[in-house]
């Protein structure tokens, strides 16, 4: 076989930088930064490209949402509770930004432990071995009798338990999103998949009603999604079963008539989930929407969310 011969490049044709189209452009460049500065002029000081520009657009878009006092969901998983957020939520459900919440069922456990001891979080690896993980007596107690009274009453799963952990007044209530909500009146739906939570082994336990009052409370979550034109959806930290919710509570309210067609969904998440990228972020903004994922570990990405959004909301601005 004869040795090949190195392609010429002498005819190789070129074409003057100036006339390229680029993609990047020192105009969407970040800045650096000077001490004592604000969030605002970190905000502003951000680089216009890629998540740096998807930050923009949110912000953007919630701002107009609170403005135009258009639904702006907050689907949380319990590792939100666990990672320190609840203040921060609680900020914005105060600020009437937050105007519903859902809740997977480990949400109550980890939110009704902090209002209750100020603590929450056990050792899986420790107790697992002796099967006493998950086996706190006033944890099971407490949130099955709330279930169980919500049930007979014909009220929803995160009614019931909101209302009496309200009701308990517990040293932490302060911290608790159930208790915030129910005192706000702020819908707050929780959404189980029976045996995936601690609380549906424990003696007191009762199926029907665990099962009753949350398919009531993806009812009252679907009436959330049917105003959600005009709003934002924000799926933070929950994987599986709040994407699958939302987006079988979506396909219901449009089943039924309702024009839920322009709005904004963001998922954010340290990494990138098959089900948030899907049934968040791609399918149900395929029409008139526009969905972001914003990847990055929450107890970071949050609370600069949100105080970028108050920011705006405070001078009154609306980032480009």
């Amino acid at each position: 076989m004869d040795k090949l011969k190195p392609i010429s490049l002498k005819h190789v044709r070129t074409y003057s930088l100036k006339k390229r189209s680029s993609k990047v452009s020192v105009a969407d460049f970040g800045s650096g930064w000077t001490a004592g500065g604000t969030i605002g002029l970190w905000f502003q000081g951000l680089p216009n490209i890629l998540a740096g520009s998807d930050l923009r657009k949110l912000v953007n878009r919630l701002t107009i949402a609170v403005k135009e006092k258009r639904n702006i969901i907050l689907a949380t998983g319990a590792h939100t509770i666990k990672i320190g957020l609840s203040p921060v939520i609680l900020d914005l459900m105060e600020r009437g930004i937050i105007t519903g919440i859902a809740m997977n069922g480990a949400g109550i456990i980890h939110d009704l432990e902090v209002a209750m001891i100020g603590a929450t979080s056990e050792d899986v690896e420790a107790e697992l071995p002796r099967g006493r993980f998950g086996m706190a007596r006033e944890t099971g107690e407490f949130l099955n009798r709330a279930i169980r009274e919500g049930a007979k009453r014909g009220d929803g799963l995160g009614y019931s338990v909101g209302k009496n952990v309200l009701k308990a007044s517990f040293p932490y209530n302060e911290f608790s999103l159930l208790a915030g909500a129910a005192r706000m009146n702020i819908p707050l739906t929780v959404h189980v998949a029976i045996g995936t939570d601690t609380i549906h082994f424990h003696p007191a336990v009762d199926g029907s009603a665990v099962g009753k009052t949350s398919h009531l409370d993806f009812r009252i979550f679907a009436t959330l999604v049917s105003r959600l034109e005009g709003g934002v959806y924000i799926n933070l930290g929950s994987a599986v079963i709040l994407p699958e919710v939302f987006l079988k509570a979506l396909t219901l309210v449009r089943n039924l008539g309702f024009d839920v067609r322009r709005f904004t969904t963001v998922d954010m998440d340290f990494i990138r989930h098959y089900r948030p990228m899907n049934n968040v972020v791609r399918r149900p903004t395929l029409e008139d929407g526009e969905g972001f994922p914003l990847t990055g570990h929450n107890e970071i990405m949050f609370p600069l969310l949100a105080a970028a959004l108050i920011e705006n909301l405070e001078n009154n601005k609306i980032p480009s």
